[in-house]
């Protein structure tokens, strides 16, 4: 999502959330090594990279980018914003392709979550109404998945614009979608948001699946989610704060145990409703520097809007290899930065 000035109280710590009400601290696990650059007891930054801010490809301005992912050839695909799907060289993050995406009607979309395939095909979530459609390699739409009534903008539902479909992920096995959205609907406790899944069907259809509420912390939002291999999930959470900065958090988050929420119409404290647990595995302002620089205040200058996440490998050591990217609005103040993580999970 495009950035907006978000006024965060900060909470820190926040931990396996069991129900709508019961939050309790995390145990942390021993620290990596100090030559890992360590952000937290589970999390190192490798490195980061600007290569690719304020440039151009084919004439297309490369930055926006709201998702990663990896694609079967091992290549990394990389999402804007605002309607183009860029295929990068992996190691060097040098454009290889841009493919332009359109809705039905030839549109652009406000694009925001990716998955590849098991066929390659490109599953792009859109917030305007929001979307999830399938589009072939060239940005032929293929199909179309359904999205529940509630989750459409008002005043087909409660959604507010802008603040619907920002992470996608597909869990292991392939048999199950997932779609975060960043900002409560209308109805539900403020700091309640709903993620909803799919069942995979004959034909590589979706139909649609269970819902789960997570509660994120004060003053922030959901821009990306990501499966790890065992089931969970990797979430991102961000804020910005005029004059202070952005506020980015990754946590690891465990849906099996969650309240199947798509039959309950306003989330507001319900008793034996439980949220998906989650535990706090870095907030990136901890993470050393490394020599970044930032072009507006940060609490960090290593931060900015961060917002696409996807899982690259795991080193020797066993670690998830995480890669994020911020999205930079086309705005000089901001920059297109890549930030390559090992997670311990």
């Amino acid at each position: 999502m495009r950035l907006r000035h978000v006024i965060a109280t900060v909470t820190a710590g926040l931990a396996a959330a069991t129900t709508l009400t019961a939050a309790g601290p995390a145990v942390a696990r021993p620290a990596d090594s100090p030559a890992d650059h360590a952000c937290s007891s589970t999390v190192s930054l490798s490195r980061f990279s600007d290569a690719l801010d304020k440039t151009t490809y084919d004439g297309t301005f490369v930055g926006n980018f709201s998702a990663l992912a990896v694609d079967r050839d091992g290549s990394l695909a990389a999402l804007e914003d605002r309607s183009s799907l860029f295929d990068l060289d992996a190691k060097t993050l040098a454009p290889r392709s841009a493919v332009h995406l359109a809705d039905e009607k030839g549109a652009d979309l406000d694009s925001e979550g990716l998955v590849i395939d098991r066929d390659g095909t490109r599953l792009v979530t859109s917030e305007v109404e929001p979307s999830i459609r399938r589009y072939s390699r060239d940005g032929e739409i293929l199909d179309r998945l359904p999205v529940p009534s509630s989750l459409l903008v008002a005043p087909a539902g409660r959604a507010t614009p802008n603040q619907t479909f920002e992470g996608l992920t597909l869990l292991p096995g392939g048999h199950t979608l997932l779609a975060s959205m960043e900002d409560p609907i209308a109805g539900d406790a403020a700091g309640l948001v709903r993620f909803q899944t799919w069942t995979r069907t004959e034909g590589d259809h979706f139909r649609l699946a269970a819902q789960y509420a997570y509660r994120v912390d004060t003053g922030l939002g959901v821009p990306e989610v990501q499966a790890t291999p065992d089931g969970r999930l990797l979430v991102l959470e961000r804020g910005f704060t005029a004059g202070v900065g952005n506020t980015v958090r990754l946590y690891l988050a465990d849906p099996r145990h969650a309240t199947d929420t798509s039959g309950i119409e306003n989330l507001t404290g319900q008793p034996g409703v439980r949220v998906i647990g989650k535990t706090l595995l870095a907030d990136i302002a901890a993470c050393p520097s490394l020599g970044a620089t930032a072009k507006q205040p940060q609490p960090n200058p290593l931060l900015d809007n961060i917002e696409g996440m996807t899982l690259t490998g795991r080193d020797h050591t066993g670690r998830l290899k995480v890669l994020l990217v911020s999205d930079d609005n086309q705005n000089p103040v901001q920059t297109t930065r890549f930030y390559y993580l090992r997670v311990r999970v």
